[in-house]
């Protein structure tokens, strides 16, 4: 008896489905979701969550790197009944899978952020709440019930508004920390400059820091009373370029719980980071939307690994679409995979809903791909279950 949810049942739902005439509202391909998402939205918001930095070159990378690395099937193995349980981060997961973290979500649906971890907590996977988040940590968090969610942190210049962000998290019970450390100013981004569109100059993805009370303590008056004040004050303090490696002793001084480390490509940054008492990193590029020309997450993936695979956790992002996408990364030795756009675009085209499909087509495809490869779950993933076309 499988000890977590038979993901691949859902094609037979679909199918059975189909008998009273009823088909999928969104594609089961997900790589089909964004064209639909460019078609059904406004090209502020479709550019700023499908755009990327400069020409995109990093973007097209991460999906090269996955694309290049080829799965080898084994045959005869008895993979009759599967487990895709994880344990992450001191949590058993049902799926190696987790939301990542994306800002000012309600530029996609009105319900933003609220209708994604609902979706994620009804499937029992772990919902990451961006710091620029549209809607307020504490209503997230109420919203999900005891749905596994982790909080990400964009680390504001204020100490104060920092410590408190970290003390409403740790209340609304987030239980892991995911700092992005690849942010600390916004990248040259042309589909957004060529809008210019900015939706955090209009108030938007601004939630956490007008409710939070150290980030109102900055302000001569009332958010509601001088709005543009209140932006202006947010984008002084929003990132911080001056951060560095003996900094994050404050972050552990005050978060007592895991904190992972996202952004990290380089195993000697991933070396720094076991060291420093870290408990996790995720290897991502932001989804190339921070640095053009930078190597592609699943490239930089198996150096992280073989640096630290055996101190802390290893997480992976940055251009995951498919169920083979998460095999892929688990066999090069990622712990979890965090998917991005995939979800957003679900979100845009069909609120909490498509979220929830976005979720149970990349599980269902992942439990069925490690089947037809000869796994019974993740565990016994490595990268000889890969092979690597030369390019």
């Amino acid at each position: 008896m499988t000890t977590t949810p038979n993901w691949a049942d859902f094609q037979y739902e679909i199918y059975l489905n189909g008998m009273t005439g009823a088909v999928p509202r969104l594609p089961t391909d997900l790589t089909r979701l964004e064209e639909l998402t460019e078609q059904r939205l406004g090209p502020g918001p479709v550019g700023y969550v499908a755009g990327s930095a400069g020409n995109g070159s990093t973007a097209r990378a991460n999906r090269e790197a996955l694309e290049r690395r080829r799965i080898v099937p084994r045959m005869l193995r008895d993979v009759h009944e599967r487990d895709l349980s994880v344990e992450v981060l001191g949590h058993r997961l049902p799926a190696p899978l987790a939301l990542a973290p994306i800002g000012v979500l309600s530029i996609m649906h009105p319900e933003g952020e609220s209708a994604a971890a609902r979706a994620a907590a009804a499937r029992g996977v772990p919902y990451i709440l961006s710091s620029a988040s549209s809607t307020p940590m504490e209503q997230v968090a109420e919203e999900m019930g005891d749905g596994q969610r982790w909080f990400q942190l964009y680390w504001a210049k204020d100490r104060d508004v920092t410590k408190s962000f970290l003390d409403r998290a740790k209340a609304s019970g987030f239980t892991a920390l995911v700092v992005t450390l690849d942010t600390p100013l916004l990248a040259w981004r042309p589909r957004d400059l060529d809008q210019a569109y900015l939706p955090f100059l209009h108030g938007v993805g601004t939630a956490n820091y007008f409710s939070d009370p150290a980030f109102r303590a900055g302000l001569a008056k009332p958010v509601h009373e001088d709005p543009n004040a209140a932006v202006m004050h947010f984008v002084g303090m929003f990132a911080d370029p001056a951060k560095t490696w003996p900094d994050l002793a404050f972050l552990r001084e005050n978060w007592d719980g895991p904190i992972v480390l996202k952004g990290i490509l380089h195993p000697d940054d991933a070396r720094r980071a076991a060291d420093a008492g870290m408990d996790g990193v995720v290897v991502s590029n932001h989804g190339g939307r921070q640095v053009a020309g930078s190597v592609a997450a699943a490239d930089a993936l198996p150096r992280v690994v073989e640096a630290v695979g055996d101190r802390i956790s290893v997480l992976f992002d940055s251009g995951v679409r498919t169920g083979d996408d998460v095999f892929k990364a688990l066999a090069l030795g990622a712990e979890a995979v965090l998917v991005g756009r995939p979800y957003a675009y679900g979100l845009g085209l069909d609120g909490q809903a498509g979220v929830d499909h976005v979720i149970r087509c990349l599980l269902a495809e992942l439990d069925l791909t490690l089947a037809l490869s000869g796994h019974a779950g993740p565990a016994t993933l490595t990268p000889d279950d890969l092979i690597e076309e030369s390019a």
